[in-house]
């Protein structure tokens, strides 16, 4: 801050708008905001499905970045895939489809590595529709054996 006056970054409107206050030492960096959540998923949250990031709101949309995933206390069994989703065209999209054989106890599985199959041509990271969460849920059997998943994923909220 020069000469201690004023916040150099600071939110406004409820959050929604990032002020970058230039005259006292704000800088600006460029687009749009780079966001990153980490979850702990049980099990049951996953094998039910389980909301990752709620909808943004009317006029916003995510765009995820990169996302990865880690089995905690043991390797996953069961289920064929967990499945990071989201919605495009009022459809349902597998973002990143982690196979069971990748989600070993404590290793990290990023997306579109070994076993983290995302959407052809980078689909996985373009927008998905207006105000729609981000999911976690399995495809196949029950997902057993691990405790947790953690699922972390790195976004920006587009406004559309």
């Amino acid at each position: 801050m020069a000469q201690g006056i004023g916040v150099p970054v600071h939110k406004r409107d409820g959050g929604r708008a990032l002020i970058v206050d230039r005259a006292n030492s704000g800088i600006v960096a460029g687009g749009a905001v780079l966001q990153h959540i980490r979850k702990r998923c049980t099990v049951a949250e996953i094998n039910a499905g389980v909301e990752l990031l709620a909808a943004p709101g009317a006029g916003f949309a995510y765009r995820i970045v990169d996302a990865s995933m880690i089995a905690i206390g043991g390797a996953a069994s069961g289920a064929t895939t967990v499945d990071i989703l989201a919605t495009l065209a009022t459809a349902s999209r597998k973002l990143v489809a982690a196979a069971i054989a990748g989600l070993t106890q404590s290793a990290v599985l990023r997306a579109g590595a070994a076993n983290a199959t995302v959407l052809a041509d980078g689909a996985s990271f373009t927008v998905n529709d207006a105000n729609t969460a981000i999911t976690v849920a399995k495809t196949g059997s029950a997902l057993a054996t691990a405790t947790h998943v953690d699922v972390s994923v790195s976004y920006v909220i587009d406004e559309v």
